[in-house]
């Protein structure tokens, strides 16, 4: 394995003609791997427990061959989506044992919420989009996950 060895700057190659430093690139940000969302409902635990900010990391070719194997999506293809949501969802308010059991439960508002927040984080690759204002015309992002239901 051939090292690499890492030398001091050389004069004149960090400078420009002139001798002024070169513009430096900028670092790009480090990836995103898990959101933070709010659920518009909100899962309801055993102690009657509302729990609705919640966390969800990007899915791995592994999260969404998992299901394809699994008895209840065979018998039910319907399910695919509850046991994906299972595997994804790191964190619902103080609960971190995030499986398909809890997902199921959980209100359909809620689920169809989290698939389209699925969707937009893992197709996209975030949950901002441009926008323009229709008055001005000016042209600014936005994040689309939103606070609360209806929040943009």
């Amino acid at each position: 394995m051939r090292r690499r060895s890492v030398s001091a700057p050389v004069p004149g190659h960090d400078e420009d003609e002139a001798g002024a430093p070169l513009a430096q690139a900028p670092r790009p940000e480090p990836m995103r791997t898990e959101f933070e969302f709010v659920l518009p409902r909100g899962y309801v635990d055993s102690d009657g427990v509302t729990h609705r900010e919640g966390t969800m990391r990007l899915a791995t070719a592994r999260d969404e061959l998992i299901p394809l194997i699994d008895v209840r999506v065979k018998e039910n293809p319907a399910y695919l989506s509850v046991v994906l949501l299972g595997l994804v969802i790191t964190k619902l308010g103080t609960v971190t044992d995030i499986h398909a059991g809890l997902v199921e439960r959980m209100f359909a508002s809620d689920i169809a919420f989290l698939q389209d927040f699925y969707r937009r984080i893992n197709s996209e690759g975030h949950t901002r989009a441009a926008v323009s204002c229709p008055d001005c015309g000016s042209a600014f992002e936005v994040d689309i996950a939103g606070e609360r239901l209806g929040e943009s």
